[in-house]
């Protein structure tokens, strides 16, 4: 990934609530036909090695699996889209006096590790139960527990669950840093005025790099 100077980040708190907060992210793996890519929620440790670590699963039926199923499969990205949006050059203080262009605004994080399927049932249920704890509402009552063990089973044999040590971190936040205060602040001010949820969380994220 391209990342200027300005825009990259080492934080790993701010990384790391990107990929909390985006975590339907795309795994892309390299095989014999080419790339293919899928489209995962994934569960992020971050204190699981140096670099945390992803765990996701994959329909059985779908492939892609096979790609890293041998020792020496090769390398993984996961893509996390964080708050993104189109910035107009109407919106900075400076200009017209000042020319502009349009540009796009966007957070992302790029996960490299190589998946390592794992083979130990307990293991499979404890990825499916952490990814339901995850996103099911607090009060709803869903659990893993729900079902007997007869339907787990056949459940877990229609799925790959894997994990991806996280070998390094790619983090870009695009937010206007290169910009004045002044252009900064009218830029944020204008997508508060918009009013949308997509740019009010776009305007936050610009905040928090205005304030740093």
């Amino acid at each position: 990934m391209y990342v200027p100077g300005h825009f990259r980040t080492e934080d790993r708190a701010k990384i790391t609530a990107v990929i909390h907060a985006n975590s339907f992210a795309t795994l892309t793996t390299q095989g014999q036909g080419g790339l293919t890519t899928s489209h995962l929620p994934f569960l992020y440790d971050e204190t699981a090695g140096p670099n945390g670590t992803l765990y996701a699963h994959l329909a059985r039926a779908n492939g892609q699996w096979r790609e890293f199923a041998s020792a020496n499969a090769p390398e993984a990205l996961v893509v996390f889209q964080g708050e993104h949006g189109y910035i107009s050059p109407r919106w900075y203080a400076s200009f017209p006096a000042t020319p502009h262009v349009p540009t796009w605004n966007y957070e992302a994080v790029h996960a490299y590790g190589v998946p390592r399927i794992l083979e130990d049932p307990k293991r499979v249920v404890d990825v499916l139960a952490r990814t339901i704890r995850r996103y099911e509402p607090a009060d709803s009552g869903y659990m893993i527990e729900s079902h007997s063990t007869a339907f787990l089973e056949k459940m877990t044999q229609a799925i790959v669950a894997f994990e991806i040590p996280v070998s390094r971190l790619e983090a870009k936040f695009k937010l206007s840093q290169n910009r004045t205060k002044e252009d900064l602040t009218s830029a944020i001010h204008a997508l508060e005025q918009l009013g949308d949820p997509a740019s009010l969380r776009l305007a936050a994220a610009m905040r928090r790099v205005q304030t740093g």
